[in-house]
């Protein structure tokens, strides 16, 4: 594994491959046959992440733009990435409303990091953010490869555009800042952190580009994007974890909010899309317990442990907890933060101390 600035050959996808397991199983083809063309297809992706070294991009001169550079391709439900190139940064809106989506979700990501936190888009150098829209025929997820953002259609039946929730695109994009800084190993709870991590500024991103204090918030990620007729309101919740869905084809959302139901698996790289509740939760309680706009407070506390550069990659949720300790201690002293974060651990049962 690499260091702090180094690049793992992670492949990052929205969807859990648990999920998609139960839906391939499905004695309904219409159910059954886009979970396991998507299965195959991460499959592949996941293979070439690894025996392909990550294209980095080097730093432009000069100070980094305090705008996006962002492209969306169209990859025309082929596998071929990027595909055919359709809207350039400065481009009118498009026909495509997929293709504006995805445009204004860069947008989204890039201005919470720019303003919240002065980072300049992925690698805090500008990076240009890419994104393929249309991948696939049917293809029931999104993800970010290292590089660039890709998005499905989804297969109409159990899920629908994957440009459809802003959080789910800075979700995805956030992975990408968390490779470019604590490159957290995605395995167990390391792993779950990325994961966490990732939904953490998620919603973030959605609530700074809708206005939304800490109570007004929604707390769902991927909200919007289950098909009229699945049981369930979005992919989490870092509100309830483990209240996301509860479906006879997608079956009962398995999140945890406490190390108490802690799920120990060897699927999904030891349950990174399942454990990451807990410290989602966690983060939850910091930002209601703090109030306001959670990109403000309990943002910076997360954002200052992920950049802070004393993360190890293959830190637990204990050393985590104890940096953001630390992180809000360091920045706001002995107040309210730094109780709203031991409380908030201590509730999910993760020691700080």
């Amino acid at each position: 594994m690499t260091t702090h600035g180094g690049f793992e050959p992670v492949f990052c996808t929205i969807v859990p491959p648990h999920v998609l397991d139960r839906l391939a199983r499905h004695e309904d083809p219409a159910v059954a046959e886009p979970a396991l063309r998507t299965l195959e297809r991460d499959a592949a992706q996941r293979t070439r992440r690894r025996i392909t070294a990550v294209r980095t991009t080097a730093a432009p001169a000069g100070k980094p733009s305090d705008r996006p550079d962002r492209t969306v391709f169209d990859a025309g439900h082929q596998e071929d990435l990027p595909g055919r190139k359709v809207h350039a940064e400065d481009d009118k809106p498009a026909k495509d409303a997929t293709v504006n989506r995805a445009h204004a979700g860069l947008g989204a990501t890039f201005e919470l990091y720019l303003k919240a936190y002065g980072r300049h888009s992925i690698d805090g150098n500008g990076l240009a953010l890419n994104a393929s829209v249309h991948y696939g025929e049917n293809y029931d997820n999104a993800f970010w490869n290292g590089d660039q953002m890709v998005f499905g259609d989804g297969d109409g039946t159990t899920f629908l555009d994957f440009t459809i929730p802003v959080d789910v695109i800075g979700h995805e994009l956030t992975h990408g800042v968390t490779q470019y800084t604590a490159n957290l190993e995605y395995y167990g709870q390391s792993g779950a952190l990325n994961e966490s991590v990732s939904d953490v500024f998620g919603s973030l991103i959605k609530q700074y580009a809708l206005g939304q204090s800490t109570d007004q918030a929604d707390w769902l990620i991927g909200s919007g994007l289950l098909a009229p007729g699945v049981h369930g309101t979005a992919l989490r919740s870092m509100k309830a974890p483990g209240t996301a869905y509860d479906d006879p084809n997608l079956g009962k959302d398995p999140q945890p909010a406490t190390m108490d139901h802690y799920v120990r698996t060897s699927q999904d790289n030891g349950g990174v899309h399942i454990n990451s509740g807990i410290p989602n939760h966690a983060f939850y309680l910091v930002a209601t317990a703090i109030g306001g706009h959670s990109w403000e407070k309990a943002g910076q506390i997360w954002y200052d442990t992920l950049t802070g550069g004393e993360l190890a990659s293959d830190a637990d949720f204990a050393a985590f907890a104890r940096l953001t300790a630390a992180a809000a201690k360091s920045r706001y002293g002995e107040g309210e933060e730094a109780k709203a974060v031991l409380d908030a651990w201590a509730q999910v049962g993760v020691p700080t101390s």
